[in-house]
């Protein structure tokens, strides 16, 4: 049990700071106006989850599960940001904006989850 906390913790910190690297990039490429820097890490974490949810089951990698999809991107994914970012733009009266920012995480992100899912069927058969 010890052993599964240390994966998922190991994991999350990696997780973590990729998404925190990612996101200074992206910030500095856009700027800090509209969370885009969420928006991105959340379609493809989901992306990644989508490919590593087949490749774990197809390739007896389950052993992997908590380290990779708990830890990594679990720590990776941002959906307490995205709720925290949501309620700001709204509560500053950017209620559109707002909208706009939980339909595109939320579509994009489903839609990134699948697009890995068929790609790795397409690619890992």
């Amino acid at each position: 049990m010890f052993a599964s906390f240390l994966s998922v913790a190991l994991g999350g910190a990696i997780g973590a700071s990729l998404r925190f690297g990612l996101g200074l990039v992206i910030i500095r490429a856009w700027g800090g106006g509209f969370p885009v820097a969420i928006i991105t890490v959340n379609v493809i974490g989901s992306f990644l989850m989508g490919l590593f949810v087949v490749l774990s089951f197809q390739r007896g990698w389950e052993g992997l599960n908590l380290f990779v999809m708990t830890g990594i991107l679990g720590g990776f994914t941002t959906f307490s940001a995205f709720s925290l970012e949501a309620y700001t733009l709204f509560e500053k009266g950017q209620a559109g904006a707002a909208l706009a920012y939980v339909g595109l995480s939320v579509v994009g992100s489903i839609l990134g989850l699948v697009a890995g899912v068929l790609l790795a069927r397409e690619v890992f058969g």
